[in-house]
């Protein structure tokens, strides 16, 4: 370590999160990608690109947190995400998981993830609703 500069040292000792996005809307996923970037060099954030793959990226990259959207439809739905949330958790309990739901159109569906926060089965949700600064400020304090 005595060659690197210090720039270098600094680089190597950070703390890097990881954070995966698994959404139905890339926009919003990517949105939330640059927002948690920005927010916080630390974080890099990954799309996930099906929900299939999902489980598989989390495998490899062993993230600080998962970020999925719940919808009505599957594969979306609040049953599938629970479900693979207990295949993450498996290979990874410290990974945090975070649902996103979208409170003005599923409100119902919004009061079971809500739910499922009082629970315990997820780490923390939030409403679509709100600003992308704070969606990265609550990642963060996880």
């Amino acid at each position: 370590m005595e060659g690197l500069a210090r720039s270098d040292r600094e680089r190597t000792d950070r703390i890097v999160r990881r954070v995966i996005i698994d959404m139905k809307n890339r926009l919003f996923s990517d949105a939330i990608k640059q927002a948690l970037t920005r927010f916080d060099s630390d974080f890099e954030a990954y799309n996930a690109d099906k929900p299939d793959e999902t489980a598989e990226l989390c495998h490899i990259l062993h993230p600080y947190a998962l970020i999925m959207e719940v919808t009505a439809p599957a594969p979306w739905n609040l049953e599938k995400r629970l479900k693979l949330r207990e295949t993450v958790k498996a290979q990874d309990p410290d990974c945090k998981v975070v649902l996103v739901v979208d409170e003005n159109v599923e409100k119902k569906l919004a009061d079971r993830v809500r739910q499922a926060k009082k629970d315990g089965l997820i780490d923390n949700f939030i409403y679509c609703s709100i600003s992308t600064a704070y969606l990265s400020a609550v990642i963060d304090a996880l």
